[in-house]
């Protein structure tokens, strides 16, 4: 068989680790799952009900394949209420999630084979696979621990060269639940180099707001949608906010690959963005409490991390004393403590020997979690306290 570009797309492990769950689950064991990063609470009322009105009302077709124009005028009304940055709605294209996104983004900044989109490592597994597919090639930079594995404005700098047709970054980030600090989110706006700012983990944030790319690059590409704030990972929306003159071409990829997003669930969405939901503050503080839980017991079971995660739903802990291999060990894990984590190895070289915890499950479950470890690592170690299995 001739080599085909998809031979170059790695597994999505995170996917492997919880379709074995759900194969332990169907043969009667009781699994915690801390692996996947969708919040466990239900879509706010006012959302769901907002679509079921559409439904009564016979919206089930087509829309303007850019989004209702109500909800990119929403989009945009947010984003000036967010971060005081209001782009046009005629920058903004709507899409059946943030991944279609990211693929008509990518799809237009690679124009040729070589072309190189830099990015952080470890980071988000798709991002690099996206950039394989469409020719292009993922230029990944290793960052630092100590630094919350964030991208610099000097390693975005280094990294650049002719070929280079973007730089991605991720803050709150995905494996980490790290920021991007202010200064350095402008040192690297401040570039010229192109800038994908994924910030679909803005607003799920303890403490300081995360900042956005618009607010220092008014011609940043950014990505956004409602998965995670909203708790709508199964309504599949997410959007672009892109620089001028670029929507039409965008626009034409969006009518031949997708048509249109769902047009009901486009109207869920701007009632997500212009009504108030209590249930919202409600699941941020519930993860505060569940991060605050993390941030006391993982270091006391010897799951140390380097920078405290403000953002999103997740830790990214040290696991290379207990074994260097993060796959291995998660699985083990898996197997033995019916606990469900992520290996750090599928976010890229520099995340091997860590595990991602996903605290978007109650409290109640991660406790158990939490127990279900501790009784793995003295059972492994033999009792040490480092957790390395005894010396033979």
């Amino acid at each position: 068989m001739k080599p085909h570009r998809i031979d170059a797309i790695k597994p999505f492990i995170v996917m492997e680790v919880l379709e074995r769950a759900l194969e332990l689950e169907r043969a009667g064991r009781s699994i915690i799952h801390l692996e996947i990063g969708e919040p466990d609470f239900p879509t706010p009322r006012g959302i769901v009900e907002a679509a079921k009105d559409s439904l009564d009302s016979g919206d089930t077709h087509y829309t303007d394949s850019r989004g209702l124009f109500e909800l990119r005028r929403a989009i945009a009304r947010h984003y000036g209420r967010t971060c005081g940055i209001e782009p046009a709605p005629e920058r903004i294209l709507v899409t059946m999630g943030v991944s279609p996104a990211l693929l008509l983004v990518l799809s237009l900044l690679i124009e040729g084979p070589g072309d190189e989109i830099v990015m952080g490592d470890p980071c988000y597994p798709c991002y690099p696979n996206f950039v394989r597919y469409i020719g292009g090639v993922p230029r990944l930079v290793p960052t630092r621990e100590e630094e919350g594995f964030q991208l610099r404005p000097g390693d975005v700098e280094a990294a650049a060269g002719p070929r280079t047709r973007a730089v991605m970054i991720n803050s709150p980030a995905n494996p980490t639940g790290t920021t991007i600090p202010a200064g350095d989110l402008e040192g690297i706006c401040a570039l010229g180099v192109p800038v994908i700012s994924d910030e679909i983990y803005h607003g799920l944030v303890y403490g300081e707001r995360a900042r956005s790319a618009l607010e220092y690059d008014g011609e940043a590409w950014v990505l956004n949608g409602f998965s995670k704030l909203f708790a709508m990972t199964g309504w599949r929306l997410g959007y672009a906010i892109i620089p001028d003159g670029m929507l039409r071409r965008m626009q034409i990829l969006q009518q031949n690959f997708f048509i249109s997003a769902c047009s009901f669930a486009q109207r869920a969405a701007v009632a997500a963005l212009e009504r108030d939901h209590p249930e919202i503050p409600d699941m941020i503080a519930r993860y505060d409490e569940r991060r605050r839980y993390l941030l006391r017991r993982l270091p006391e079971l010897g799951l140390e991390y380097a920078v405290e995660p403000t953002g999103a739903f997740y830790f990214f802990v040290k696991t290379d004393h207990i074994d260097p291999d993060s796959f291995r060990l998660a699985f083990d894990i898996l197997e033995r403590a019916g606990v469900a984590v992520t290996p750090g190895i599928d976010f890229g070289a520099r995340g091997e020997g860590h595990l991602r915890i996903s605290y978007a499950n109650s409290l109640e479950n991660i406790r158990e979690g939490m127990d279900r470890i501790e009784r793995y690592l003295n059972e492994r170690s033999g009792g040490r306290p480092d957790g390395r299995r005894p010396a033979r």
